[in-house]
C-alpha cells in the first residue's frame, strides 16, 4: 500500500532550512535531484559546507559531483569530449561583450544559456 511522510515540512529549500530539518529528523540519505534547480543548488551547498558530512547523511541517487559536473558547461563539455561525444561549439562567458565575442566565432543563430539552468531556464535564441 501506499506510505505517508510522518512530517511535511512547508519551508524555503535554503541550505540553513534544509540543515535544521537534517539535524532534527536525522534521516539516512537525501536526494537532490527532487527539488528542480532549487534543490540541486541546496544539496551542492550542504555538500559543499560539510553539512551532509557532519550529519552522516548520504546523496541518494545522481551524486553532487555528477550534478556539478552536468550544470557547468565547460566540465560537461569535458566530460563529453572524453568519451568521443560530439557536441555544439561553446564557450563560457561573463560579459555580454565577450558573449558577442563567442557569439561571432559559432555563428548565428545560436543559443545562449544562464550558467546553473540544467532545466532550461533563462535560455533564449540570438539571431
Amino acid at each position: 500500500g501506499v506510505v505517508g511522510a510522518d512530517r511535511v515540512y512547508l519551508l524555503p529549500v535554503t541550505p540553513e532550512y534544509v540543515e535544521a530539518v537534517i539535524q532534527r529528523e536525522a534521516p539516512d540519505g537525501i536526494i537532490l535531484s527532487m527539488g528542480g534547480q532549487t534543490g540541486l543548488n541546496c544539496g551542492i551547498a550542504l555538500d559543499e559546507s560539510g553539512v551532509l558530512a557532519k550529519y552522516g547523511v548520504r546523496v541518494l541517487g545522481t551524486p553532487v559531483d555528477v550534478i556539478i559536473a552536468t550544470e557547468d558547461r565547460g566540465i560537461f563539455s569535458d566530460k563529453l569530449n572524453e568519451i568521443g561525444e560530439r557536441i555544439a561549439p561553446s564557450f563560457a562567458v561573463d560579459t555580454v561583450e565577450d558573449a558577442l565575442a563567442a557569439a561571432r566565432k559559432i555563428g548565428y543563430p545560436c543559443m545562449l544559456r544562464a550558467a546553473f539552468a540544467l532545466g532550461g531556464l533563462g535560455s533564449g535564441i540570438m539571431a
